[in-house]
């Protein structure tokens, strides 16, 4: 049973709002947008987010209190890149190419160069802006006459190709091959060795890595120029938007020394210590540089723990990183894709307040779009609500989205829509039980889930055979959104790739 208090959770269920009147978006000068994408950190792990938590989050927790905590924050996708991709275009992961997994390290780029991205959009209206960190979309390495990766011809349909003014950062994630960092297209160190580490936590596949590239550095480098960056552009007139796609905490869990043995519990819980002081140290810079009252900042992580957390001893030793919640990265269950999602804004973000309200990583885009008064086209940000109300602390009377789509790993459905979650699969669609081969094994799982979850957040009671109208409802809005090509107002658009593939199996019948 998860020893957390069921009033601590219970609380985070309500929308918290000062009784003041809403801030205002006021003046000309548009904010600096930093966001931040840690890697495999659940919810549980936070202490603003988990009270029980037994890892110390000193400064997330004081972020939290100096913006706005989300306590019912989705990510597109229960995975990496998918999540990524939803972030940076506002639309559903799944209406790519890619219509389940992640990619590797020399897959075809995700993002198309024709797409529009945030931070194209905000190009338009004058900003600079930033990629640093772990990548996974995809990009085109240059190759030799045998198909190798040739490291010294310029990589293309980069970031710098996608919206970025500057990029600095790996392909995919730090176990996956080749390790060198690319900056603005060009590699930054010829690879001349190969490494590889079978340590327990900190373990990396066997590949080919540049003198510079020093896994365990990878993240405090990532934070050092993330640094440098805001104190450079601090002293322009422009505005500028850093997009800080950490690689932490996900494996190879890599704390530095000083970090080693802090948590009391597992190289995890240094780990995810390590990055919470971090980042507070590029808090420390942003109001160092005098721009803090007018800096959006945004901390979120792109799906749940992973299982390389080793879960097990963690829990063994008190500490639950999905926090009540079910499942973990991969599952369509709560715990693949709740996340801990904080937004400080002092202009206009009242500090300490909390929203219940379900949002979803799509919603950069249309956030961003509003706030420099940009207005988006029919095939731009597709599933991106606007968040400035919710930022403003303003009174809706109705819910600020009409339902929100969730994707596992393997590339199950599942909608929300207020209480209600519709799973379009019998298990976790993911890496826990019951995964898709445990399903075809028991053969007598409903195809279907459905959970109340205001009365079941652990999602241990399927009430599909109970509400069968509902199941109905929900059924027939996803396969509306899916087929319209966006969940919000505007022209139908069409989806990439096959449209009805797999794992649209309901729509085959």
């Amino acid at each position: 049973m998860v020893s957390i208090h069921s009033l601590s959770y219970f609380v985070l269920l309500f929308v918290v709002f000062s009784c003041e009147s809403p801030k205002k978006v006021t003046g000309d000068k548009h904010p600096n947008i930093v966001y931040i994408l840690a890697d495999d950190m659940g919810i549980g792990d936070v202490q603003a987010f988990n009270p029980d938590s037994k890892i110390p989050t000193p400064y997330l927790d004081q972020l939290a209190s100096e913006g706005m905590r989300f306590t019912d924050a989705h990510t597109s996708s229960a995975v990496c890149t998918p999540t990524r991709y939803s972030i940076l275009t506002g639309r559903y992961n799944w209406r790519s190419t890619l219509k389940n997994g992640v990619l590797w390290s020399d897959s075809a780029p995700l993002i198309e160069t024709e797409r529009s991205t945030v931070p194209a959009v905000l190009r338009t209206k004058g900003y600079h802006t930033a990629f640093i960190g772990k990548w996974h979309l995809g990009w085109d390495w240059g190759h030799d006459a045998d198909g190798n990766i040739d490291f010294t011809m310029p990589v293309t349909h980069n970031p710098n190709d996608l919206g970025f003014d500057y990029a600095y950062g790996h392909v995919a994630s730090l176990d996956i091959p080749p390790y060198v960092y690319v900056e603005n297209g060009q590699v930054t160190a010829m690879p001349i060795d190969s490494t590889q580490s079978e340590d327990r936590y900190g373990w990396w596949r066997k590949g080919i890595t540049a003198p510079d590239f020093i896994h365990e550095d990878v993240t405090p480098n990532f934070f050092r120029k993330s640094i440098a960056y805001v104190e450079e552009r601090s002293k322009e007139e422009k505005p500028f938007f850093l997009y800080l796609a950490l690689p932490s905490p996900h494996a190879p869990i890599l704390p530095s020394p000083e970090w080693q043995g802090k948590s009391g519990l597992t190289p995890y819980g240094d780990f995810v210590m390590m990055l919470d002081d971090y980042v507070g140290q590029l808090m420390a810079a942003i109001k160092e540089a005098g721009i803090e009252e007018n800096t959006l900042v945004v901390f979120v992580s792109d799906n749940g723990v992973a299982p390389a957390a080793k879960i097990d001893e963690l829990i063994a030793k008190g500490h639950y990183p999905s926090g009540i919640y079910r499942g973990h990265k991969a599952d369509i269950y709560e715990g693949g894709h709740r996340v801990p999602f904080i937004a400080k804004w002092p202009k206009v973000i009242k500090a300490g307040s909390a929203s219940a309200q379900t949002i979803c990583t799509t919603d950069l885009m249309a956030t961003c779009a509003e706030i420099v008064g940009y207005q988006l086209e029919d095939d731009e940000g597709e599933d991106s609500y606007n968040l400035l109300p919710l930022f403003s602390g303003e009174k809706l009377g109705r819910p600020y989205r009409e339902a929100t789509v969730h994707h596992s790993d393997k590339g199950a459905f599942a909608i929300r829509q207020g209480k209600w979650k519709l799973a379009m699969t019998a298990g976790s669609g993911g890496w826990s039980f019951p995964t898709p081969e445990d399903v075809e094994k028991i053969d007598t799982l409903p195809p279907l889930q459905l959970f109340d979850l205001s009365n079941d957040p652990r999602e241990e009671n399927n009430l599909q055979a109970k509400y069968p109208e509902k199941v109905s409802e929900l059924k027939a809005l996803l396969t509306r959104y899916i087929q319209d090509g966006r969940s919000t107002p505007g022209a139908p658009q069409d989806n990439d790739g096959e449209k009805i593939w797999e794992q649209l199996w309901w729509m085959r019948l």
